[in-house]
Order: C-alpha cells, then structure tokens, then sequence
C-alpha cells in the first residue's frame, strides 16, 4: 500500500509518492545511485530501507551486516539472483555463473572453485602478471616519469587488468597495455561498452522498456548489440580454435580446463570465460585504482609497506626489481591489510542484487515480499561510524591478515569478500596482483 500513500516513516528511507512510489527521486538520482542510496540508508536506524516503483518494481535496499549474512547464508535458498536479473543480463553474459541459479551455478561454482585453488593455475596467473609488470607496466611508468608526463592511472590499471584476466581465461594476450593491441583493443573496448550498458538496464524508469529500443536497433541497445557481436565473435574465434587444437596440447587457463568436460557446448564455454573476465577485469583495476589513491596521501602507510618490503626482499635475497611467489607474497601482510582495508572502504563490486522466492522477515524485522528486489551496498556498514575512513592503523604480527583498525579486526568488518556459500571465486587475485 506504500506504493499509493506518501510515506513520512523516516525508517523506510524512500519517499513514496501516491502511484509513482519513489519513481520521482529514483529519476533525480539514478546518475548518482550509490552516493543517493548510501545517503538514504544514513538516515535508516538499520541501514535498511523499502521502495516501491511503477511496474510492481518493490523492493529492498540494505547495508546491514546482519540482514546481508540472512540473504547470503542463513535464508540462501530464498534469495537467487531471479528473472529480471538474468533477463537484463542474458544477451551479454548468457548462462555464465554470474547469471546463473539453481544447479547451473552450483556446477559451474563447483569447478572454477577447485581451478581457482590449484598450484597450476596460480603459477600460470603469476607467470603472465610478472610479464606484464617487466615488459609493460613498468617501463610506462618509468618512461612516464623520465618524461614528467602525466598519465592516466586508472585508464592504465584497467588495460593491465584485462590483459591479465584475458591471458588467465583464454590464454590470449590482447596487448592493450602495450599500445599493440589490434584486434585485442577493439575487444576490450566492446567488452567496456557491453559491460556499461548491459548494467545501464537497471537504470530504466520501467521495466522492459529497453525493450523497445533494443526492438527498433534504436540508441544505447544499438550500440549494446554491436558490442556483444564483437565481444562474442572474439571469444568464439578463440573456442573454435582451442577446441581443434585441444588434442595437440593442453593449457593452463581456465577455458582449456572447462574444456576437459565433453557436455560443454561452445556457447556455454563462451559464456562461462565472459563472466570470469568481467569479474577479473573490474575488481582488480578498481581496487587498485583506490588503494593508490588512498596511498598517495598517507605516506605513513606507503613508509611501512615499502619497509616490510624491504624485510622480505632481505630475507629470501632478492634485489630490487625481482619477483616473489605465492608464498613470499603471504608474508607481506601489512599491505594485504591496506589493500584489504581500501577495498573496504571502496569496494569494487559496491552493490549485489538479488530476488526474494518466498515472503520473508528480515532479522531488523523488515517485511520482504515474494518477487522483490534485494539490493545489499558495500558502502556503508553499520560499523561505519565506529571505524571511520581510516586506513591501517595497527597490525597484529602474530595473526596476520587479523589486523585491527579502530579496535576492530579487519577480517569481522571486512565483509566484501566474505559472503556466506556465495563467497567470491578468487578472492585473493586482486590483492596478489
């Protein structure tokens, strides 16, 4: 009934309009949502807040830790990511696990779960982040500074991402960090728009009204569907090609390992690798991007990491410019805890959005109905206030990662990673990168 009454209950967050609900705000402030949600659920005594829009579009938005443990753990089953998010979502990442429910996603979870921790895959990733490091980015930077040139840092973490993650998952180096990219650039341009635009779909004022546009070839879902075209002829070319050469020799990226099951079509595996580089291409350039960023105005931290650094680097005889394994990489803990700490502040991934099965009552006593939305933001924890925009202030040397920051350890307030069994695949990647 909130959908036909102004609501005044400051707890509800959103102010609904009488048959519009929050439409009118929704409008004002789509351009700027995570900044306008964030400071909507300010105001919520449990950083949960109810909408309501036109198009039976109900929903809830929330940052509380305890009612993000209910959907992603204790009620799991209840919470699937839903039709309308694969239908938004299909015509770019398919059957992909990020677009996925049911015994679908716990197949395909189950495999890339074992892949991700093998010793053979974590050398191949590190062999390929080590190349692009010495023979690219590295070079661009000292080149850039040589010069007293300016660069665009962000722009140059995303191409080292991607070539990082293409290499990973299709063994394909697009070269986009090197300037020689070719057909590999016009890829991860495609890759960029169907990735921005697919996602621009939760952002219509109606549901399914990007239909029409798509219909008609019209606008944003012209542009959409000629990126897809390409992203996916890429992909296909490469399947295609692994698969007549499968016999003659066997690589260690994550498609030739999904290959190893005969039932995998060559679209499904096209689907599969597509979800792995949109997530290993946008959480480690945007973690990065932040750390640095964060990094640059407390050199403080900088001082302590460059000294554990150094501590290493003295301990197992490298020389400057050397590289480390997994188990070196272990060691460093006090920069694990800063990037762990910048990615908590700024998390790459600051929005998750599932659908509710059945009605439900959330643990601060909200209602939930069948077929709502369920929208959980990193952005704000209800520890927000206690720990502040700090980054690391302490570190236990004896446990680690268990670092404490404004009395609080990181690993209990440091929930962007740690989801319940949908827990991300990876999660150690961007800070091993």
């Amino acid at each position: 009934m909130s959908l036909f009454s102004e609501s005044k209950n400051t707890q509800n967050g959103f102010r609904n309009y009488p048959l519009v609900g929050s439409l009118p705000d929704f409008l004002r402030n789509r351009h700027r949502f995570l900044d306008w949600t964030t400071g909507v659920l300010a105001g919520c005594q449990s950083n949960t807040a109810t909408f309501h829009r036109p198009g039976k579009v109900h929903g809830i938005i929330t940052a509380s830790p305890q009612i993000v443990e209910h959907m992603l753990k204790t009620n799991f089953e209840n919470y699937p990511k839903g039709i309308r998010f694969r239908t938004l979502l299909e015509d770019f990442l398919g059957r992909g696990i990020f677009n996925t429910d049911g015994e679908l996603w716990k197949i395909q979870r189950k495999t890339a779960s074992y892949e991700f921790n093998t010793k053979s895959l974590r050398n191949f990733a590190l062999e390929n982040v080590t190349m692009e490091l010495q023979t690219r980015l590295i070079p661009i930077l000292e080149k850039a500074l040589k010069n007293e040139r300016i660069l665009d840092f962000q722009d140059i973490l995303e191409r080292f991402a991607f070539d990082n993650i293409c290499k990973v998952a299709f063994n394909v180096d697009p070269g986009c960090l090197g300037g020689d990219a070719t057909s590999g650039g016009e890829f991860m341009q495609a890759f960029e728009d169907a990735a921005t635009l697919s996602s621009g779909r939760f952002m219509y004022a109606f549901p399914g009204s990007y239909k029409i546009k798509k219909f008609f070839n019209l606008g944003s879902e012209k542009t959409l569907q000629k990126s897809i075209v390409t992203v996916h002829e890429f992909a296909d070319k490469i399947i295609r090609s692994r698969m007549e050469e499968m016999a003659k020799k066997n690589d260690e990226d994550l498609l030739s390992r999904f290959m190893g099951n005969s039932e995998y079509s060559a679209e499904f595996l096209r689907d599969i690798v597509i979800s792995f580089i949109l997530a290993g291409r946008d959480t480690t350039s945007s973690a990065l991007s932040w750390f640095f960023w964060l990094l640059s105005s407390r050199t403080d931290v900088e001082d302590k990491i460059l000294k554990e650094l150094e501590n290493i680097r003295r301990k197992y005889g490298k020389a400057i410019g050397d590289t480390y394994n997994f188990d070196e990489l272990r060691e460093m803990n006090y920069l694990q805890a800063a990037i762990s700490e910048a990615m908590r502040l700024y998390p790459p991934v600051p929005v998750d959005t599932k659908a509710c099965k059945e009605d439900d009552i959330l643990p601060d006593g909200t209602f939930i109905g069948k077929n709502w939305l369920f929208h959980t933001t990193h952005m704000r924890w209800e520890e927000w206030k206690i720990s502040g925009e700090k980054i690391v202030v302490s570190i236990n040397q004896k446990d680690g990662l268990k670092m404490g920051f404004a009395n609080k350890k990181i690993l209990s307030n440091f929930r962007f990673f740690t989801r319940g069994r949908d827990n991300v695949l990876g999660k150690t990647w961007p800070i091993f990168r």
